[in-house]
């Protein structure tokens, strides 16, 4: 069912809604830190140059892992495999950062953020640059580590996850 909203009707839930017309590849953003792994589900990353291999993701002020990520100066961009719907759904919030972690196998690849071992893609990264803007921080990130792996991705569509 289509709509439109224009102005003061573009609420919360209007945006959402449309953001999520777009599929876009499921992500998972971790840190390590001093109280351990923090990690979000990431529906905002993108690259931002191949030269030099820089990445950018957004997560909302609020968002628990952002302090460790910041602290930490780093974090990894883990791309879900195909299956990793239960994942997504744990890393989106509402869950312990530990029961987010203890499913699947994590290890650390070069700056020392969890980085989930069966991802499809992962963006190991130095945190280069926050960037505050309303809501969010833009977290830009140069590439110090890349790897592929995995068969098909977990999308995020309208709300829920397919597999492609």
């Amino acid at each position: 069912m289509s709509f439109e909203a224009t102005g003061a009707e573009i609420t919360q839930g209007a945006f959402w809604r449309t953001v999520g017309a777009r599929p876009v590849g499921a992500t998972v953003i971790t840190a390590s830190g001093d109280a351990g792994p923090a990690g979000f589900l990431g529906l905002s990353f993108a690259h931002v140059s191949a030269d030099p291999p820089t990445v950018l993701v957004s997560a909302g002020k609020s968002t628990s892992a952002l302090p460790v990520i910041r602290a930490a100066g780093h974090f990894a961009v883990n791309l879900l495999p195909g299956g990793a719907e239960e994942l997504a759904r744990l890393f989106g919030g509402g869950s312990e950062m530990a029961e987010r972690f203890a499913t699947g196998r994590w290890a650390s690849f070069v700056t020392g953020a969890p980085v989930l071992d069966t991802a499809a893609a992962v963006f190991d990264c130095h945190l280069q640059q926050a960037v505050e803007d309303e809501g969010a921080v833009i977290l830009i990130g140069r590439v110090a580590g890349v790897r592929t792996g995995g068969a098909g991705v977990t999308l995020a569509h309208q709300g829920g996850y397919r597999d492609l």
